[in-house]
């Protein structure tokens, strides 16, 4: 079992940093406003020779029964229950505050192993509130300085002690390459999108069956792009819920542009992308951006439409009207899986976990040389290339290059003069050929040599 360590701390005193520097990479949104972080992130953690599972947390902060700050507040307890010790963080340089000392007789009561951070301890201001810590009663502080990696020695030197030891490299298994089916049973990475207030953290939720994730009527809860792990009939998933994106002309804050860029990391990591849609505002212009985005990064696509519930029709034609305005405004992905869902009342979770099973499959389908071939030679009698400058394009064969998605590379004589219009015309015959609806499908024009090019006669 990993060991587990939460940081915890009041707003702004540097938990997301000190996590992104222990994780090795800037997973968590940092800025100096307070209460960025809402909802708990976790990372592998590694500090020497010590791998540890480290949880970043909300400030602890007091709020209204029901409110969001108290919610996030019970995040904060869900990972202290979760964890094997905590790291309680301080800000050195403004020294202890009335909620410091508040924290830290709620730190004590978890009876877990508490190791007292004075961060941002670098220059002189930061001595004198680290010495003031000591009246927490927490043991000695151990000054670092997060953002620039200073004092990481004294805080190996203070878990190591805590951790159990750790296992010598003959004791670990030579890695091997994966076979197929391992590769099919490890977890599908998913990334959830969409505009703000979709229902995508209360879908996840749902999934869950805990309220794993804050959700709020306010727009815009979300900040972080947050991981969860999902078991559906027995297949993992590893789900991603992200900051809703609006249109860049209306984001304004810096921390929201941070958001947006962390939603967007998301895109580019996951294996699939649900974009969802809030049903009685569908197909709005943003949507139709995120689509596109999507489908550029060479995702595999569902389409989403949430609230569901709330739609007065329900029935086929209501289905049918997606499929129509979806392939219409859509052409990109023609033929993307639309699934009708309710987050909120769990209505249609399971055709969405199958849509998004199905949607993998096919976004890492291979299709043999043969058959290809004999498709490429029906679909050019067909619709043969049309003359460019009198002369006629001549299209020799394709083959596909990898899947992930599916990529073809398209052998011919002028591959800067293939007309736009007759890519998609191939595009759209491959789809309904080989059934691979909604995927993304690259097509590289590439010239064939010309066996003959050597024999030409140099200029005198």
């Amino acid at each position: 079992m990993s060991y587990t360590i939460a940081i915890i701390g009041r707003p702004n005193v540097g938990k997301s940093t000190l996590f992104n520097r222990l994780v090795g990479q800037k997973l968590a949104l940092v800025d100096d406003l307070p209460g960025v972080t809402r909802d708990r992130r976790e990372g592998e953690a590694r500090l020497g020779d010590l791998e540890f599972t480290i949880i970043d947390t909300a400030g602890l902060d007091e709020g209204a029964k029901g409110s969001l700050t108290a919610r996030m507040q019970e995040q904060t307890e869900a990972a202290i229950a979760q964890a094997d010790a905590l790291f309680f963080v301080i800000d050195a340089r403004i020294g202890l505050t009335p909620n410091d000392r508040a924290f830290a007789d709620f730190a004590r009561k978890a009876n877990k192993p508490v190791l007292l951070v004075a961060n941002k301890s670098e220059g002189k201001h930061g001595d004198v509130g680290a010495m003031e810590s000591f009246a927490l009663g927490l043991g000695d502080p151990i000054q670092v300085s997060a953002e620039h990696g200073e004092g990481m020695g004294e805080l190996y030197d203070a878990l190591r002690p805590l951790m159990p030891e750790p296992v010598e490299d003959d004791e670990l298994e030579d890695d091997e390459p994966l076979t197929e089916e391992e590769a099919a049973t490890r977890p599908i990475r998913v990334a959830i999108v969409g505009r703000p207030n979709a229902g995508k953290s209360t879908m996840i939720n749902h999934l869950l069956g805990e309220e794993r994730l804050l959700t709020s009527a306010e727009a815009g809860t979300t900040r972080d792009s947050i991981a969860v792990e999902i078991n559906w009939k027995g297949r993992d998933f590893r789900v991603f819920d992200t900051a809703g994106l609006r249109r860049r002309s209306r984001i304004e804050e810096k921390l929201e542009k941070l958001s947006v860029a962390d939603a967007l990391r998301a895109v580019r990591f996951a294996e699939v992308v649900v974009m969802m849609m809030d049903a009685q505002n569908r197909f709005e212009e943003q949507d139709l951006r995120i689509a596109d985005l999507i489908e550029r990064e060479g995702r595999a696509v569902v389409l989403a439409v949430n609230k569901w519930d709330l739609m007065e029709s329900k029935g086929g034609g209501a289905i049918s009207g997606l499929r129509r305005d979806a392939d219409h405004l859509l052409p990109q992905v023609r033929g993307v899986p639309i699934v009708a869902v309710s987050g909120l009342m769990g209505e249609g979770i399971d055709r969405l976990m199958q849509a998004i099973q199905d949607a993998y499959a096919l976004w890492n389908k291979r299709v043999s040389t043969s058959s290809l071939n004999r498709w490429f030679e029906e679909a050019v009698q067909a619709n043969p290339p049309p003359a460019v400058s009198g002369r006629r394009l001549k299209l020799n064969y394709i083959t596909q290059t990898k899947a992930r998605p599916p990529s073809f590379v398209l052998f011919c004589s002028r591959a800067d003069a293939v007309p736009q219009s007759y890519m998609r015309y191939l595009t759209n015959s491959m789809r309904e050929a080989f059934e691979l609806p909604g995927t993304p499908v690259r097509i590289t024009l590439r010239e064939k040599a010309n066996p003959f090019a050597h024999k030409r006669k140099r200029p005198s």
